[in-house]
């Protein structure tokens, strides 16, 4: 099946400066800071509202938060969507979320200058707090539009402040009951397509300007908290501590020694956060705190590997004199993207002359929750040096818009199939002797566009 490209190429520039003006929203610090469900972050929702609307895009936000831009195709049906998130992590790059989320809004513009018309709505979408920074928990707005976050989990989240995930929806005017009540409705979508920058260095060493995902990483997200006894470190012998923060560094060790064993190939273990209580030069402490993320593409393999690393961490602590207190953050499965969405993205690469890899992502993504509502696919572009998190993240807008131009292509293809598959159903619903009504006769037609992938859909490896 083929698409003509009726559209122009995209521009670099404008990328670039659209992605400026977005990361400018940031708190004051080196990078961008713009944590979820802030005011900052809504912020940065109005402007990319206000860029979709320039483009010809109906503007509504869902009651997690997320931005949902509308352009109209010929007829109603289930949507082709893309985009990604506008939050960051604590003083992190201007690409990660951000790329996504501008290539998203040329893929707009460009459709609005070339005078495309599509077959069905696209869609196009600002999720709201994907990074796990502020709450410990990944893909918070997709996790709601899938339906996998209750009511309780909203309270139960809280930030380094005791804030709790509902206080902050609250906080910037959003309803969490609503929230956690009100998914996406699969029949409202055909398909969706993520671009994000790799945070790797695969694509960046090969010199290859695109990847297409095929799998991305499952996450197993621990607070643990060692608890020891403080005491003043002059009066107190060495052989007589129970010093926490000696405790937590061991263990610490533990993960990394663990994760670089050869039986845990391709498992990611690490600490990120460590806070140390009392914090007093002259006081042994006497409690830390510290996270641990366990990452893989093998979902048994990574909570083995959680499983392990605690054990022998409580066995240090004992060792030691002191105590392990473990709490689960999240928990998140590997997910398998569907292959008939990725080979629409490649077929729209190779129809461009566009030399692609495909390749496994160790990040989470809000295309893993999407994929529970409608099939998705991941388009990665360079990242240099592998760098991201940090100041120092940089993608080449010229990649940037390469990347783009096959998300464009990729849309068209995908809205063709979709539009295929809706006529076919309408066809056989009109030869029906029993009349369908039209919410079964819409949830069929996006039943019957996803046909080829099904098995793979939302499949938690």
């Amino acid at each position: 099946m083929t698409q003509p490209i009726a559209t122009r190429k995209a521009d670099a520039d404008r990328l670039w400066s659209t992605l400026r003006s977005m990361a400018a929203l940031s708190e004051d610090g080196p990078g961008v800071s713009r944590l979820a469900y802030t005011r900052l972050e809504r912020r940065a929702h109005d402007l990319f509202g206000q860029w979709m609307t320039e483009a010809g895009c109906s503007v509504r936000v869902d009651p997690a938060g997320n931005t949902i831009a509308t352009r109209p195709g010929r007829a109603d049906g289930p949507a082709v969507g893309t985009g990604s998130h506008l939050d960051s992590v604590y003083n992190g790059g201007r690409f990660d979320g951000i790329a996504g989320t501008m290539a998203a809004v040329e893929v707009a513009r460009l459709l609005r200058e070339a005078e495309v018309e599509t077959e069905l709505p696209l869609r196009f979408v600002a999720f709201a707090g994907e990074e796990g920074a502020r709450f410990g928990q990944a893909c918070c707005g997709s996790k709601l539009a899938a339906g996998l976050s209750s009511r309780r989990e909203l309270d139960e989240r809280c930030d380094r402040d005791g804030i709790s995930l509902a206080e902050a929806m609250e906080s910037v005017g959003l309803d969490p009951d609503l929230a956690a009540s009100t998914p996406w409705c699969p029949a409202d979508w055909s398909a969706f397509v993520e671009l994000h920058v790799e945070q790797g260095s695969v694509l960046d060493s090969a010199k290859i300007d695109v990847g297409v995902v095929d799998l991305i990483s499952g996450s197993t997200r621990l607070e643990l908290v060692v608890t020891g006894r403080a005491s003043h470190s002059g009066g107190t012998p060495m052989r007589g501590r129970a010093d926490a923060l000696a405790a937590a560094a061991e263990a610490v060790l533990v993960a990394e020694r663990l994760a670089l064993d050869p039986r845990h190939r391709g498992t990611r273990a690490t600490v990120g956060r460590l806070t140390v209580e009392p914090g007093s030069i002259t006081t042994i402490p006497g409690a830390v705190t510290f996270s641990l993320d366990v990452r893989d593409i093998d979902a048994d393999r990574q909570r083995r590997a959680a499983t392990e690393i605690v054990g022998r961490m409580r066995a240090v602590c004992l060792r030691r004199g002191t105590r392990l207190a473990v709490r689960l953050l999240a928990d998140t499965s590997a997910v398998v993207l569907p292959d008939w969405v990725r080979d629409e993205v490649t077929d729209s690469a190779n129809e461009l002359g566009i030399p692609y890899r495909v390749l496994t992502s160790g990040a989470s993504h809000d295309a893993q929750m999407i994929n529970r509502v409608t099939p998705t696919a991941m388009i990665f572009v360079p990242s240099r040096g592998g760098l991201s998190h940090v100041p120092e993240e940089w993608t080449d807008p010229a990649k940037l818009a390469v990347g783009t131009d096959l998300l464009v292509a990729s849309m068209l293809r995908l809205d063709a199939r979709a539009a295929a598959a809706t006529r076919q159903a309408t066809t056989r619903q009109a030869t029906t002797p029993r009349a369908a009504t039209p919410r079964a006769a819409g949830t069929r037609a996006s039943q019957a566009s996803h046909a080829g992938g099904s098995e793979s859909r939302g499949d938690q490896a």
